[in-house]
This record gives C-alpha cells, structure tokens and sequence, in this order.
C-alpha cells in the first residue's frame, strides 16, 4: 500500500488573503486536516469554503496525537498540517509531528507561505542578509536578561517574538544590555491595527511608555557592530570613490576589490556602498 503524503502548509498570519492558491487546493484535495486549534482554522477554511475533515493536533497532545495520525497516513490518506497561524513549527507545534513522519519514511512536502518573522524582516529597515530567530524572549526577567548577555555580540540581526506585556520591560532589559541600538516593533503585522515603530531602542521605548501595548509583537534588533579593519566610513567611502574613477569598473567589481583589499565581507561593503551612493544622488 501507498503511504500518504504530509504537507506541511503556511497559513495567514491576519489576513485571510494571505493565502496561496496552492495552500487553498492542498486543504481542499488531502483527506485530513490536522490543526494547532480547530477553531482557528474553521474560520480560514470556511472563508475559502473548504469542507475538508478536521482534527486537532497542539503541543499538549502532538507525541500521542501524532502516533494516530501517523497510522493513517500509513494507511494511505494524505493530510495536511497547520497551526494557528503561519508556518507550523516556528515557535509553534509541528516539529514533533515531522520527525515522527519521517522517521516512518513518509513524504514531508512543505506549502511555505507567511512568517511573522520574516515579514517584521522586511520592513524592519535593518539589514537582513544574515539574521538569527530566537522566538520568544525568556519570560522571566533574569533568564531574559541572562540571554540577552549570552548574545551581546552577535553580529546578526536578531528577531524575536514578544508579549505585549512585557514589551516595556523586555526593550529596558535589551538597552541595558544590548545597547542603544537600531531597533523595529512590528505589532498586529498584516492586521487592521498593523503598525512598525523604527528607532533606537531609547526612541521607541519612549514612544511606547505611555501605551496600552496590544497585538501580537515581533522585535528586530540590529546586531553588533563588526570592526575589522579599523577604517571609517569616510575611509572606506573615500576609496570607493577612488576606485569609481575607473570607467571600466562596475560596482560589483569594485565592491570585490575593496572586500579583498581590507578583508570585509562583500555584504558589508556593499551595503556601505549603497548608502553612498543613496547619499549621492540625494535620496
């Protein structure tokens, strides 16, 4: 017999549109859904009229739901698994489910779609050719503050998700610690209410003091600033410039030579040249 299949679909973060034609015929053909709240997903399905069976599967049940489930998908039935919203598994249930099914050598097949994260990523206006995701911030304040420490001089961007609750407390914690660094509040994203606070972490804590602090948060900081060869940015724009006399050379090729010259990654350099050239042209 044929084993099933177990996609693995991306679901709206907010809003239902954010939905993609494949995810929609995915839910409509398997023979089961499995999902993190049924309540939650009954509102999506009936939106897009899908009649499909529907189970639960959450973090309180997902070891022992997910060996029933498994049998089924062994008896042949395709399914698919969602979470409340976006993709399953990220600060979400699912991973438990995946390992069970692969280690029954199912088909795993992923139907990618929103991510808070990524969407906070993209209008954060901090660099995001590198970053690291740690979910939610501890909770408690010295388990925070002890995380907030471990990791003062990652050079990545940073995400991370947070409760409206303890947003105040948690961005006192990150300046103390972190610095007064670059620094995006992406709350409600793709919501009615949506809304990204950009600044320093000073700027956008005063901004939000005197708040009542609702929705769903996601926190994008930028990383440790990298010193590896000691030159300026008026240094470093100075031999970009220098470097653009030759009419033979394009940009990227002048970023290469610059990277190999003063052992700067190429992003770096390039992002730098960017915003000289930005300056230029008076943008």
């Amino acid at each position: 017999m044929q084993k099933g299949t177990l996609y693995i679909v991306s679901t709206p973060i907010g809003n239902l549109e954010d939905i993609t034609l494949r995810a929609i015929r995915i839910l409509r053909e398997v023979g089961l859904i499995a999902a993190e709240d049924t309540r939650r997903t009954r509102i999506l399905l009936n939106a897009y009229q899908i009649d499909t069976p529907l189970t639960s599967l959450h973090d309180r049940n997902e070891l022992k739901k997910g060996v029933h489930l498994i049998a089924r998908l062994n008896e042949g039935i395709d399914m698919a698994y969602v979470s409340d919203a976006g993709t399953p598994g990220i600060s979400d249930p699912g991973y438990i489910f995946v390992k069970q099914a692969i280690a029954q050598s199912i088909k795993v097949v992923p139907v990618p779609g929103p991510v808070a994260a990524v969407a906070a990523l993209n209008v954060s206006g901090i660099p995001m050719d590198s970053f690291v995701f740690f979910a939610f911030l501890p909770s408690r304040r010295g388990k925070r503050r002890q995380l907030l420490e471990s990791i003062k001089e990652e050079t990545k961007t940073m995400v991370f998700y947070e409760s409206p609750n303890r947003l105040v407390a948690a961005l006192k914690d990150i300046g103390e610690i972190l610095g007064d660094r670059q620094i995006a509040v992406s709350r409600e994203l793709t919501k009615i209410y949506e809304e990204t606070l950009r600044g320093t972490v000073s700027e956008v804590s005063e901004s939000l003091r005197r708040r009542k602090i609702k929705g769903e948060i996601t926190l994008v900081i930028s990383g440790a600033a990298m010193d590896r060869t000691g030159l300026s940015a008026e240094e470093i724009r100075a031999k970009f410039q220098e470097a653009r006399k030759d009419p033979e050379s394009s940009t990227r090729d002048i970023v290469d030579a610059l990277s190999e010259k003063m052992d700067m990654p190429k992003k770096e350099i390039y992002r730098q040249v960017l915003d000289f050239i930005n300056e230029d042209s008076g943008e």
